[in-house]
């Protein structure tokens, strides 16, 4: 059985074939993929993978043949898109996409999440929706709907210095999610198979596309953390961790509105903040004081007001972007972890502090209740209730039987939701299903 991966990044494997520097993004297909060409029950299948580039060698190579071994050859595509302006769609890639499919003839294409117009431009060059499957991550068309993620309506319709010169205000940023949100719909629409793992992106594939047959198929996380475990006397008593925080709907301003209610009760909490920071970006260039502010975006400004407003400056220490491996640390390292977003559907982030047993508050949106139960797993509050997040994390906070108990379930569920061989194993049910066809 011919499968064609349509993915969102280069595979290590082919990074090292062109001598290129891989993506750390998507880690968790790197190990499915390792899955398919080396264990002996995917030996029945041949893997063709797609990946978006700019990079002219790449695209003048056309393909690679990688040997993985005597038995498996993983073949590499680059197609020419750019992915920085997913907003825009060009019927280029339809023309690459036949060109791929008529070196390779797959018997089905398999697309990893619906973000970027390759995912529609290959459905319209293939053509074979029984064959078709597309898997479902974020959904951009929710997303758009809830990107201002309840911040004031002054900050959402501000612009910066920063926002005119490079056109890039927050409602455009909400503009291009509405863009991507038309091309995914219609991307579903030319499937006929759908794999998803939550109630939340279950139903919209279904309002979408009636006719297409709906998969559970859960993901399997990235490698490093499967080892290892929380533990309260080795954390950092008080610290709460943030997986990111650099656009309105990760949900850095709820955290920091409720962290005066937190340290009221906790006076050494502090708030740890991985990935590109919102404050951070201008310092980084050099520019400092007049010049750090002209080159702040509107959230980024209203971040550093909240900071300043409840007096945070020292609290919350922005650690920037981090390895599997720092990440791992950081989570083992942080007293509770928090995942504040205004919008999810399965928040890797949210699996992995459950995989390692870290005490977990979150947010209840979207596909969140279907991986976290409340009060079994951890404890979930309304996304804007930012008196009720505070007493969640305090709650964590405290520790006890309670807090251990929910931890200790939450990891047993995680475990079980992104166990590697039960997801594998779905997959090839997938595929072989398709293949009947």
């Amino acid at each position: 059985m011919k499968v064609l991966w349509v993915c969102n990044i280069m595979l290590p494997r082919v990074a090292e074939q062109f001598h290129k520097e891989s993506s750390s993004r998507e880690g968790w297909l790197t190990g499915l993929s390792e899955q398919v060409l080396t264990r002996p029950e995917g030996r029945n299948i041949t893997l063709g993978v797609c990946f978006p580039t700019l990079d002219e060698d790449l695209l003048e190579a056309g393909r690679a043949e990688i040997t993985v071994d005597d038995d498996s050859v993983l073949y590499a595509y680059p197609v020419k898109e750019d992915v920085h302006k997913a907003e825009i769609y060009d019927s280029k890639l339809e023309d690459r996409f036949k060109e791929v499919l008529r070196d390779f003839k797959p018997d089905l294409i398999h697309c990893f999440g619906t973000e970027f117009p390759h995912t529609l431009a290959v459905t319209k060059a293939f053509q074979r929706p029984e064959r078709t499957l597309i898997g479902i991550q974020g959904l951009c068309t929710v997303i758009a709907q809830e990107y201002p993620a309840d911040i004031p309506p002054k900050v959402w319709k501000r612009k910066t210095f920063r926002d005119v010169v490079k056109r890039d205000d927050l409602i455009k940023q909400r503009d291009k999610f509405i863009q991507r949100g038309r091309y995914e719909r219609e991307a579903i629409h030319h499937a006929g198979h759908i794999a998803g793992r939550t109630i939340w992106d279950q139903c919209y594939a279904q309002e979408w596309n009636p006719q297409a047959e709906y998969h559970l198929l859960n993901e399997t996380l990235r490698s490093e953390f499967y080892d290892g475990e929380w533990n309260y006397e080795k954390c950092q008593k008080g610290s709460i961790f943030l997986c990111q925080g650099d656009y309105p709907l990760k949900g850095l301003h709820y955290v920091l509105q409720a962290m005066p209610d937190i340290i009221e009760k906790n006076p050494n909490a502090q708030l740890y903040v991985a990935g590109n920071s919102i404050i951070k970006g201008a310092l980084q260039k050099g520019a400092k004081g007049f010049l750090e502010n002209l080159k702040l975006e509107s959230y980024g400004k209203y971040i550093k007001t909240l900071l300043k407003r409840y007096g945070l400056q020292e609290r919350v220490r922005f650690v920037g972007p981090k390895t599997a491996d720092q990440m791992r640390e950081l989570y083992l390292k942080a007293n509770v972890y928090i995942c504040a977003s205004a919008l999810e559907n399965s928040p890797n982030s949210l699996g992995e502090a459950m995989l390692l047993g870290v005490p977990c508050v979150s947010s209840k949106v979207g596909g969140v209740p279907s991986l976290f139960k409340d009060r079994v797993d951890g404890l979930l509050y309304e996304r804007n209730d930012t008196k009720a997040l505070a007493g969640c994390v305090n709650l964590m906070l405290e520790g006890g039987d309670l807090v251990d108990k929910m931890r200790l379930s939450a990891r047993e569920h995680a475990r079980d939701t992104h166990n590697p061989e039960k997801n594998f194993k779905r997959l090839l049910e997938i595929y072989n299903k398709i293949d009947q066809v």
